[in-house]
């Protein structure tokens, strides 16, 4: 009798299991992609951005030079010999040499200056951003997020100084001081720079506060100090960053003004305001004097306005 036993067919599991891993396939691929955040969004386009890279660096190395000057010269900026008074012009090959920049009227380095220069620009640009941030976000966050007579209240303050010539105003408020020192400037030019700030962090946060998850946490009976912190505040501060950013560059620039003026920073404060002035007496014969401390400006202001720009860029949604 013919054996009508069925032999186990070995290919069976064989295409189960390239069916199940092909399913698989399917799925991961079918998977959405994980959802980055803002912030998460926002640093992947800038590391894309190569205004963005040359600015940072530009930025970093300026910061560098303000903490740590004694790697870019061995030249002190007050060290003084008469014998050079603008007889010695800049030697271009000498590079990071006392030499390099030439000398001013005093026999001083004018490239021992220009670097011990930047710590006082950074310093005053810093610290009025800083405090106008600070100061002014609180003021458009109570503003914008209780509305009623506090934001009435706030809003007329804000135009009152809103209202002010910033350079003019600064030149009343220092001239009130006989020691204008650097913690003295930074103090005038935030006294008279948050005003845009608050605006733009009251607009930002009337906007945030309708958002679901600000209703969410106040119907689940979350404080106002929670609500402000972990909900409002970080999703309302992506305008700010961008509006402090590119005005950082400007707070530089107003520093250099009214030291030009002779109403900002005054020796022995090294600052790049201070030798354009200077400098300015003696253009047509030593051009040289005014140009590298106002290039250097130049250069300080445009990298923190283009780093501005880039940050603006990632965090505006509707330039996505």
């Amino acid at each position: 009798m013919p054996d009508i036993t069925k032999t186990p067919d070995s290919s069976a599991p064989k295409a189960a299991d390239t069916t199940k891993a092909t399913a698989t396939a399917a799925v991961a691929d079918a998977a959405p992609e994980k959802v980055r955040s803002l912030w998460g969004d926002a640093w992947r386009d800038l590391r894309r951005n190569p205004f963005f890279i040359i600015s940072a660096l530009l930025v970093l190395l300026l910061m560098v030079m303000a903490f740590f000057p004694g790697w870019f010269t061995s030249a002190g900026p007050r060290d003084a010999d008469l014998q050079n008074h603008y007889l010695s012009k800049p030697e271009l090959g000498k590079f990071f040499s006392p030499d390099w920049f030439g000398y001013d009227n005093q026999g001083r380095s004018i490239y021992a200056r220009v670097v011990y220069g930047t710590r006082a620009s950074i310093e005053v640009g810093v610290g009025v951003t800083a405090l106008v941030t600070i100061f002014g976000g609180l003021m458009g966050m109570l503003a914008g997020y209780f509305g009623g007579w506090l934001d009435a209240l706030l809003s007329r303050i804000t135009d009152v100084f809103f209202g002010i010539p910033f350079l003019l105003g600064a030149l009343v408020v220092l001239n009130a001081f006989t020691e204008r020192s650097v913690p003295v400037v930074i103090g005038a030019l935030a006294f008279l720079g948050w005003t845009q700030i608050a605006r733009v962090m009251r607009g930002s946060v009337i906007t945030t506060k309708q958002a679901d998850y600000v209703m969410a946490a106040k119907a689940l009976g979350a404080g106002t100090g929670r609500i402000l912190l972990r909900h409002i505040l970080p999703n309302a501060m992506a305008p700010v960053i961008v509006v402090a950013t590119i005005a950082l560059g400007g707070y530089i620039s107003a520093e250099a003004t009214l030291s030009y003026l002779g109403m900002g920073l005054a020796e022995p404060t090294v600052s790049w305001g201070i030798d354009i002035s200077t400098a300015s007496q003696v253009v047509r014969n030593n051009p040289h004097a005014l140009f590298f401390p106002a290039g250097m400006l130049t250069l300080t202001v445009f990298a923190f306005i283009m780093l501005g720009d880039a940050v603006r860029d990632a965090l505006d949604p509707k330039l996505r």
